[in-house]
């Protein structure tokens, strides 16, 4: 991938984007992950308004500090870049105990974890309506239209993508071109979303290069009889989540009303 190119493509998208929605710039929440860091980044250089903020719920300090490392080199670097940071653990702790006669639940976890990222895209919403900016999403694209790895109306609700048709290998690698701190580039992929240590891959049962891999495979046409071993393992996963997230990926389904109806 040349990076040079496609980072100044994104970056002269977005501030095209910006200017024909007459807005100031962007917000982005900023996680201490590699795709938040690199969405910055490219608005950062925009010139425009870039608004980072940070919206702990219960975060490891790893990725506290690495989030912080970041927004300060960001701050350093470029005028246009501000920060705020809303620690929204009591906000979640409030709302977990609201609904108290949910806790015996199988899927209290999982319901809890896209709690936290709709917590964030309203915190995020509320900036942007403030200050005039749009929500930059931060999704790549295994995560947007491989595997749904993402919160639908969470990380998900967002304005524009600029990062979405990139793959998370070429994600790192327009990372390594515009110099993201070490300590993000080297970090485990996490959604950081149930206040434990497990990544990306612990989730989803195959690292992002086997996804990649994967998704290749079902777009060339291949199918399962086709695979053995790790191979079939890693295919069946992403046609797996692929196939029960379309729901995520496709517009929402509006029921049509025929004239013969009305």
């Amino acid at each position: 991938m040349n990076t040079e190119r496609v980072s100044n493509h994104i970056v002269s998208w977005l501030k095209e984007y910006a200017e024909k929605a007459n807005v100031t710039g962007f917000v982005v929440g900023v996680s201490g992950g590699i795709d938040s860091a690199v969405t910055s980044m490219l608005c950062a250089k925009t010139g425009l308004q870039t608004l980072c903020v940070e919206m702990p719920i219960h975060q490891a300090e790893s990725q506290v500090t690495r989030a912080q490392d970041h927004i300060d080199t960001l701050k350093s670097q470029f005028k246009n870049v501000s920060s705020t940071k809303i620690d929204l653990t009591s906000t979640f702790e409030t709302f977990k105990d609201a609904n108290q006669q949910e806790q015996n639940s199988p899927k209290l976890d999982l319901a809890l974890a896209n709690t936290r990222a709709r917590l964030r895209m309203s915190s995020l919403y509320y900036l942007a309506g403030l200050n005039g900016l749009l929500v930059a999403g931060t999704g790549n694209k295994i995560e947007d239209f491989g595997v749904g790895f993402y919160t639908k109306y969470g990380d998900g609700g967002v304005d524009l993508s600029p990062i979405a048709d990139l793959l998370k290998s070429e994600v790192f690698e327009l990372a390594k071109h515009l110099h993201v701190i070490d300590s993000i580039q080297n970090a485990a992929p996490t959604d950081g979303l149930f206040g434990d240590s497990r990544t990306d891959e612990d989730q989803i049962g195959a690292s992002y290069d086997e996804l990649e891999w994967a998704m290749k495979m079902q777009d060339t046409g291949k199918i399962h009889t086709e695979f053995s071993g790790r191979e079939l393992e890693v295919f069946t996963i992403y046609s797996r989540l692929n196939r029960i997230n379309q729901h995520k990926m496709n517009p929402i389904p509006v029921c049509e009303i025929s004239s013969k109806l009305k």
